[in-house]
């Protein structure tokens, strides 16, 4: 079981973009713990979302942390960008690129937390070298590049080997995919604490139904952590 606290981060790319600093207000305020912002590059991953001047544009809306997320390929030119924009968290795949310690480290040096990312594919043992630079590590459920992906159970074990791997340090583990109040129960149990979830926060009609997603989602996992 994990130490660290508990939070959800719905993602952005599953909310309405017609009126998408109104939609981070309202899951805000519907309980969200960090908003995650998917950045794609239509090269690293199959699709294209956005890029520092909507972040910054979206920054006005909420004092929350933006957990961001950079499925792009190269990230290091980027990263003050998103930085001066007004991420908190930004998260680097470890395929990205040829440095990830460096990285890792001008993240840190931007004043940001730094998280690295793992496809299904990637083993963890492309981190274990990189653990005085991390503050999150970010378990893909799913091939990155859409949403709406079917759970991948094998990042369970994953993640379980993970949290050994890192022990006390305080690092949170993230898992983005597939994250729902069904799956959520097993990804607690294997030490993850952060969860993103986009289809299943922004499903009904508004902040009502966002607040009973992030609930149920919530609920799960605690249920989880006091067995």
């Amino acid at each position: 079981m994990t130490a660290r606290p508990l939070v959800i981060a719905p993602s952005i790319l599953s909310a309405d973009f017609s009126r998408i600093g109104e939609e981070v207000k309202d899951v805000v305020e519907a309980g969200a713990d960090w908003v995650h912002l998917d950045v794609m590059d239509g090269h690293f991953v199959p699709n294209i979302t956005f890029g520092p001047p909507v972040v910054k544009a979206l920054r006005r809306w909420t004092d929350a942390s933006f957990d961001c997320h950079l499925m792009i390929a190269p990230a290091d030119p980027y990263l003050a960008a998103f930085a001066d924009a007004g991420c908190d968290i930004i998260t680097v795949h470890a395929e990205a690129g040829p440095h990830l310690h460096r990285s890792l480290q001008t993240i840190r040096n931007l004043g940001k937390k730094a998280g690295v990312s793992l496809n299904p594919a990637t083993p963890e043992s492309v981190i274990e070298y990189c653990l005085d630079v991390v503050d999150l590590i970010l378990v893909m459920s799913v091939n990155p590049g859409f949403g709406g992906q079917k759970f991948i159970e094998s990042q369970v074990e994953k993640i379980r080997r993970i949290k050994a791997m890192i022990g006390d340090r305080p690092i949170d583990i993230e898992v983005d995919g597939g994250v729902t109040p069904d799956t959520v129960g097993s990804l607690v149990s294997a030490g993850a604490n952060a969860f993103v979830a986009g289809s299943a926060v922004f499903k009904g009609d508004g902040k009502p139904a966002y607040e009973a997603n992030i609930a149920a989602i919530r609920s799960s996992a605690q249920a989880r952590l006091a067995i």
